[in-house]
């Protein structure tokens, strides 16, 4: 019998009454391993009902109480980091060690709510006007809400709820229907590192129960991870109902190589940037750009991709298999399209098929050179282990190459020039830059910081803008009198 996912609301862990289940299957195999219940807006309702109770305790919480709660959830996570790896692995397909490197980034995450204090501090200052003194408070908000993708199901709830919680709100987190057997032993943890009951619901579903939280009228925030499509839909929709929204979207990672840049480095990052995790990362790289003779190394890069092959986490492989059979055929029509409209294959990772698990969604790598811009490939976010080539003349012709993808999440450069390098930064229009780091994606004292279409919204996901998301400023003008005072009565607006 398959087992059926459950759900946490209202202070209990149950099986879900609703009608409406689907299969989780092995991208390894496709073969059934869970089925997760689609629930009913009455389950919704009573989880954002109890999360409102609970945040409304919560609140008064001590922050360094809020904060100790953090330690203690950080210290299971990583006692239990082999176990959170292996259940990733099992509902993603990825190989264990990608696995536990996305665990181990959320940890990370966590360990910055430890640090609540003193992000959540104000400022104080004395005799703004004659007797009067100013400062200002952080306050939470309520009752959160985040919405999670497949590819990262440990660490991309880590990003949303910590923060969130420890800021002071409750929270109500749905993963993707795809995944969600990580999110489960996520709050398993969380409570069990000691957190006051229905302070995070734990419900699932798609596209309806997203909609049925990020238009409740309790909900106060809204954080998405997702597609370019689905992250406007979230933001239009949710900041319609008047919530504060951040909705992180696609993207079309450029990396562009100098012909001054180290070679060996060069193609270690290109292969492990662009088809790690199956090229199933927002911040993989999908497209190289070559600058003037560094296209020589293409056939280099051409012949260490066919060398690597996808398989399973007990044969060390270099990566696993794609999340779905509809994402391998999606993925597999893109590389026709290409074909079609004139670029030359020169790896083509269509017809792989693993030895031992031969039903399950693989892909070799496929490496497409002579790509421009006008074709679907290049339009659109490929999500699989496929690397666009592309060349030009001058640095600059590359810049505006970037420049006018309408997605800037993450770029990189490669150069031994700090001209070129700091050229590059300074010019490019995408929000997160690599310099010789293929895969900038930064460590949790700073912020996710996507531009154009890759994200909507003001305040970016974990670090100092988290906490200002997850929060409201509140400020307090005082004055004491003290029994002397012979003010009179002031008809401006003028402190006196």
């Amino acid at each position: 019998m398959i087992k059926p996912v459950p759900i946490y609301v209202d202070g209990q862990w149950s099986i879900s009454p609703t009608t409406g289940w689907q299969q989780i299957v092995d991208p390894t195999t496709n073969a059934p391993i869970a089925k997760v219940p689609f629930c009913s807006r009455g389950e919704i309702e009573r989880a954002v009902a109890a999360a409102h109770q609970a945040f409304l305790a919560w609140r008064q919480t001590p922050i360094g109480e809020r904060a100790r709660l953090m330690l203690r959830y950080q210290a299971l996570l990583k006692q239990h980091h082999d176990e959170l790896a292996a259940i990733v692995s099992q509902e993603t397909g990825k190989v264990m060690a990608d696995a536990k490197g996305d665990v181990w980034r959320g940890i990370e995450v966590v360990e910055q709510a430890a640090n609540v204090p003193s992000l959540m501090m104000g400022e104080h200052l004395e005799n703004v006007a004659p007797e009067i003194d100013c400062y200002s408070l952080r306050q939470p908000l309520g009752v959160c809400v985040g919405i999670t993708p497949f590819n990262f199901p440990a660490m991309i709830p880590l990003w949303m709820f910590p923060l969130a919680v420890a800021c002071g709100n409750s929270f109500v987190l749905k993963p993707s229907e795809r995944v969600p057997l990580t999110a489960v032993r996520l709050v398993e943890l969380f409570y069990q590192a000691g957190a006051p009951d229905n302070l995070v619901q734990l419900i699932h579903g798609g596209q309806a129960q997203a909609e049925c939280l990020y238009t409740h009228p309790e909900v106060k925030a809204v954080s998405f991870v997702g597609s370019v499509g689905a992250a406007q839909a979230i933001y239009r929709g949710a900041s319609n109902a008047l919530k504060r929204v951040q909705a992180l979207g696609g993207a079309k990672n450029h990396l562009v190589v100098m012909p001054d840049a180290n070679k060996e480095e060069v193609l270690n990052a290109l292969v492990g940037a662009s088809i790690g995790a199956a090229g199933q990362r927002c911040m993989a790289i999908s497209v190289v750009i070559w600058v003037g003779n560094s296209r020589t190394w293409l056939l280099e890069l051409a012949a260490r991709l066919s060398k690597i092959t996808p398989g399973i986490s007990d044969e060390n492989a270099a990566y696993g298999p794609l999340i779905s059979a509809q994402a391998k055929q999606r993925v597999e029509d893109l590389i026709a399209t290409a074909e079609q409209e004139g670029a030359s294959l020169l790896l083509d990772g269509r017809g792989f098929s693993h030895p031992s698990r031969p039903n399950g969604n693989w892909l070799a790598p496929s490496l497409i050179d002579d790509v421009s811009t006008d074709m679907t490939v290049y339009q659109q976010e490929v999500f699989g282990p496929v690397l666009l080539s592309m060349k030009t003349t001058s640095l600059s012709d590359a810049i505006d190459i970037v420049n006018r993808n309408p997605c800037g999440n993450g770029t990189s450069i490669f150069t031994s020039s700090g001209a070129a390098a700091r050229r590059y930064q300074h010019g490019i229009e995408v929000g997160q830059v690599g310099i010789n780091v293929p895969i900038p994606v930064p460590l949790p004292y700073f912020s996710f910081t996507g531009w154009k279409q890759s994200f909507y919204g003001d305040l970016h996901t974990y670090g100092k803008q988290a906490v200002q998301f997850y929060t409201e400023t509140k400020t307090v003008t005082t004055r004491w009198f003290d029994g002397d005072d012979d003010s009179e009565v002031n008809m401006t607006i003028a402190l006196k």
